[in-house]
């Protein structure tokens, strides 16, 4: 499960208490989480942020850095932070295939990630031509509107349903 965090979420005094009494209430395992944070929410007090990224990692929650590229990050704290995960944004992703920058920066993102051992989402996929695009620079997992769109909790029981039992008939 995917949680994104706002910068006061993350930044309470009672965040990693908080969070561990929801999980022990929930019985969600700590390695099933994934916390989304922005650039800007790492980079409000990076040693903070260090701090409780470390404590998350420790307790099994992933983090994920959402929207990467669209804040003022420093690579220098891409390079300490233990985060899992960057999450390429979609202002980078739509014009991928059709614009040089775009690519250079989708690319970029990519091979930094891997060398760094973290894993590439590339978010907002809507076209076959991007999917196929991004596949081909690296990036391995994808989100976006080509897949599925949003929808309520029951819907989405259905819907993995059906795709469950067309996998288990193919």
């Amino acid at each position: 499960m995917a949680v994104n965090l706002s910068p006061l979420q993350f930044h309470r005094p009672n965040f990693l208490s908080t969070l561990r009494n929801v999980l022990n209430e929930t019985h969600l395992a700590p390695e099933h989480l994934e916390l989304e944070l922005t650039e800007g929410i790492l980079m409000r007090d990076a040693d903070g942020a260090i701090d409780i990224l470390h404590a998350l990692s420790g307790m099994g929650v992933s983090t994920a850095i959402d929207d990467f590229g669209t804040g003022f990050s420093s690579l220098s704290y891409l390079r300490d932070l233990p985060i899992d995960k960057i999450k390429i944004d979609r202002s980078f992703v739509q014009d991928a295939a059709k614009s040089d920058k775009n690519a250079a920066i989708c690319q970029g993102v990519i091979t930094l990630a891997l060398e760094l051992d973290l894993r590439v989402v590339a978010e907002g996929i809507e076209t076959v031509e991007q999917h196929d695009y991004l596949m081909s620079l690296g990036c391995e997992v994808f989100q976006g509107y080509l897949f599925a769109k949003p929808m309520p909790l029951d819907s989405l029981i259905t819907w993995l349903t059906q795709k469950a039992q067309m996998t288990s008939n193919a």
